[in-house]
């Protein structure tokens, strides 16, 4: 889905939903209460957040896998796979589809292998037999099953936390202090518009910023489209990269489009004389034969300080 705007301030509909807030938010606490937890012989990072919606969460552990082989380690993503229907497998980018593991697996398996497995612990211990000798968790900050040696918690610096309530009535999926408990640092992307830093700042805080990864200049103005959480974050990133923007399409968050869907998109973009570009997470949910209709802003993660990150690391998982 793509976030309300009542997540971000008060008002009618939060007080409204906000029964269903403080169910969500118990169900979440008995999850985590009465789950088993196990542990593996190897190390296990968990870069999680406590909102829904994009908060770079992806990129991050991107960034991670690849700073982590920096250092001499062999990371592997243990994924819960959402939207997919295979389970407990070793992602094959070549052969594997989004509707099969999830669009999240098939772009971290571009940077490190992947396991899918909403059971994480099952996950790591594949990973494991695989040849991993430090686990990745991309999401599962409250998935009880897999034990974390350390937690990260992936906020977005433009939206914070934003109204301070449980999903439906507001982006939490547990209240702060209680997901605060758990973490061993915190991660700030983009400008810090909140105050964050200073409200956490009990737990090490580490700060970075979405940074296109321009291939190619455009003259044509732009259609861009997104299935993702907040799709305003894409759109703005193009415009500031120098793009004309003619318009943008909003899909919901992990879409998987249909054939007549993209046709009718590059029918648009031939009538109107505009390019088409969208997230790296939309474009592996595109088949094969159509991927060259379509162009891509690839991301990545600039960190503030990326020696005080790897110091803090190497602390972490000697």
């Amino acid at each position: 889905m793509k976030t309300p705007n009542y997540w971000k301030k008060k008002n009618i509909y939060t007080y409204l939903l906000s029964p269903f807030g403080y169910l969500y938010q118990l169900a979440t606490t008995l999850n985590l209460a009465l789950k088993k937890t196990q542990a593996v012989e190897k190390k296990v990072i968990c870069i999680g957040n406590l909102t829904a919606g994009g908060t770079g969460k992806t990129p991050v552990s991107i960034s991670f896998a690849e700073l982590l082989s920096e250092l001499g380690k062999r990371p592997f993503f243990v994924s819960r796979g959402y939207g997919g229907v295979l389970h407990n497998v070793l992602v094959d980018k070549n052969i594997h589809t989004a509707k099969e593991v999830g669009d999240e697996p098939l772009l971290l398996a571009r940077q490190a292998p992947v396991v899918v497995n909403p059971n994480r612990y099952l996950g790591a211990k594949l990973a494991i037999e695989k040849g991993a000798d430090i686990i990745i968790m991309d999401d599962g900050f409250q998935n009880p099953s897999l034990k974390k040696d350390i937690s990260f918690l992936v906020f977005d610096g433009e939206f914070g936390y934003g109204n301070g309530l449980c999903i439906p009535a507001g982006p939490l999926r547990e209240t702060l202090s209680s997901g605060l408990k758990r973490a061993q640092a915190i991660i700030i992307i983009g400008e810090d518009k909140h105050n964050l830093a200073k409200q956490f700042d009990n737990l090490p805080i580490f700060k970075g910023h979405i940074a296109p990864d321009i291939k190619k200049t455009e003259k044509n103005p732009v259609i861009a489209f997104a299935g993702i959480g907040r799709p305003e974050k894409f759109y703005t990133s193009l415009r500031l990269c120098g793009f004309k923007v003619y318009q943008t399409i909003d899909f919901p968050d992990h879409h998987y489009y249909t054939r007549e869907e993209l046709l009718s998109l590059i029918n648009k973009a031939e009538q109107n004389k505009c390019v088409l570009y969208t997230t790296s997470k939309d474009f592996v949910k595109i088949p094969a034969d159509l991927q060259n209709k379509f162009n891509v802003l690839e991301i990545k993660i600039k960190w503030d300080d990326e020696e005080k990150l790897k110091d803090f690391l190497i602390k972490h998982i000697s």
